[in-house]
């Protein structure tokens, strides 16, 4: 076991506070102790089986910078790593494969509204070399504890080395897309039934802000179709052909979410469609029921505006019934007009 230093940490050079957990490991096999980098490096040994699993969270530059100095990470991978808001990605650089993933968690609310907030995103970012894995989070990427845990729990997968790390992560990111697109699922139905409810319309800007979450959604989904194929391909000399199995489940399992998400846009388009379209109709008939209103008023005000003109020869002024008769003729008229204005429903 490695010496430690006074702080307790194991010597050879000190792990950077942002450092959740490191470990090595050996045929599956977690090692006891927690190694300093310099340690670390004199004792991974790719060729027997023996790589170092680093977990970050948030470094800062000049904390991740230590880490990459002691394995040599490219300079752009490690500058994506620290400012993270990158697109799912896979890059290689020399013999070090870079993964990028964004991850999904799904903000519990009561209902949609004009400003609710449904998903929120993080980032995985992870470093698979020989006889290395490195993984760095941000934002609200779920913890990798249980990810770590259930690798060590498995020795013949943990065996694998670094490859195996990469799988589980990856498949930890889809599974939460899966996850999250059954919690979207009753948000899109609930507004979907009021929309389509007999009450008054739901206001368009609610359906918009589902559409926005939505649109984040499929960002962090859709990009990383590629990447994973290019996991799943066999082609990649780093990845061993048994973990190549299962990332092609893990590559069908996001094909699956990715068609999912896809469905629910066009879905939540029709809504807005629908909405816009109800929203229409409503103001075509109240206009129709103010034209119809203008109508009624139209004919008294033309009887009783003819007869308020100051003139001394008009017909029926002096007429005893006079009066009576215009009233008549006005309440006959607008019957009228009235009861073929209900006939075509503009009233």
């Amino acid at each position: 076991m490695a010496k430690r230093d006074e702080d307790g940490t194991a010597g050879g050079g000190l792990l950077p506070p942002a450092v959740v957990d490191c470990a090595l490991y050996e045929d599956g096999q977690r090692l006891p102790g927690r190694t300093g980098l310099e340690k670390i490096l004199e004792r991974i040994d790719p060729r027997g089986g023996r790589f170092a699993w680093i977990g970050l969270y948030e470094p800062t530059a000049e904390q991740i910078q230590q880490v990459a100095d002691a394995f040599g990470l490219h300079p752009l991978a490690v500058e994506d790593a620290v400012h993270a808001h990158q697109r799912p990605k896979l890059e290689r650089y020399g013999d070090t494969l870079f993964l990028v993933l964004k991850t999904i968690v799904y903000v519990d609310h009561e209902q949609v509204t004009a400003t609710s907030e449904i998903v929120d995103t993080g980032e995985i970012m992870v470093f698979a070399g020989p006889g290395f894995a490195i993984t760095v989070r941000h934002g609200s990427a779920p913890p990798l504890d249980a990810v770590r845990r259930r690798l060590e729990a498995d020795p013949d997968q943990l065996g694998h080395g670094p490859a195996a790390v990469l799988h589980a992560v990856a498949d930890l990111v889809v599974d939460r897309y899966l996850e999250v697109a059954d919690a979207f699922q009753g948000d899109i139905e609930n507004l979907e039934a009021e929309v389509f409810s007999p009450d008054r319309p739901v206001d368009a800007a609610r359906i918009y802000q589902l559409k926005r979450e939505l649109l984040e959604f499929r960002r962090a989904v859709a990009p990383l179709a590629g990447p994973l194929q290019r996991l799943a391909s066999g082609t990649l000399a780093d990845i061993p052909t048994k973990v190549t199995a299962y990332l092609r489940d893990v590559a069908d399992h996001h094909q699956r979410a990715n068609e999912t998400v896809n469905g629910f846009d066009e879905l939540v388009t029709g809504m807005l469609n629908a909405s816009i379209a109800q929203l229409s109709v409503q103001q075509n008939a109240d206009m129709r029921r103010i034209s119809a209103m203008a109508a009624l008023i139209a004919v008294p005000t033309m009887i009783v505006g003819v007869y308020g003109m100051n003139f001394d020869h008009m017909p029926e002024l002096t007429w005893r019934y006079g009066y009576p008769a215009v009233l008549t003729v006005i309440v006959l008229v607008c019957t009228v007009i009235y009861r073929a204005l209900r006939r075509n429903k503009w009233l």
